[in-house]
């Protein structure tokens, strides 16, 4: 149809991180966070793991794929501001238990504008420092 556009994003398919320690980024994400390691190519040095809809690629620094992108991302620098995965239902209190029983201090509840609209977001680090952000569904209009 005339005016529609030709690229037409449905949300969040990947997101790429650059780590320096891959054992402790799967179980942040996996264990914690409840993505489970759906395919790994360790000769190419890569773990996906699957987030809802999406994927969470995990690139070793020292493996092939991750030597391409230099040195491993520091205090200095960072390849990333945060990620946010969308997560339903949102029990304040349930997700604040379960990342304190994993160690993890997460931030204030604050309400957050994304995809969907305003709804309940929390910060928190991964190992490596990184920003992720849990966002709950939309407030009700």
């Amino acid at each position: 149809m005339p005016g529609e556009h030709p690229i037409a994003v449905r949300g969040l398919d990947h997101i790429v991180l650059r780590v320096a320690d891959l054992n402790a980024m799967i179980a942040f994400y996996g264990e914690v966070l409840g993505c489970p390691v759906e395919r790994r190519l360790d000769e190419l040095g890569l773990v996906q793991l699957r987030a809802g809809h999406s994927l969470i690629d995990l690139v070793p620094v020292d493996g092939t794929l991750g030597r391409e992108g230099g040195a491993a991302p520091g205090v200095g620098g960072r390849n990333l501001d945060h990620l946010c995965l969308r997560i339903e239902p949102f029990d304040e209190a349930a997700i604040r238990r379960h990342l304190e029983a994993h160690g993890v201090d997460a931030g204030p509840l604050a309400s957050r504008y994304g995809a969907e609209g305003d709804g309940p977001s929390i910060y928190l680090l991964d190992p490596e420092r990184n920003t992720v952000e849990l966002k709950g569904p939309p407030y009700p209009r």
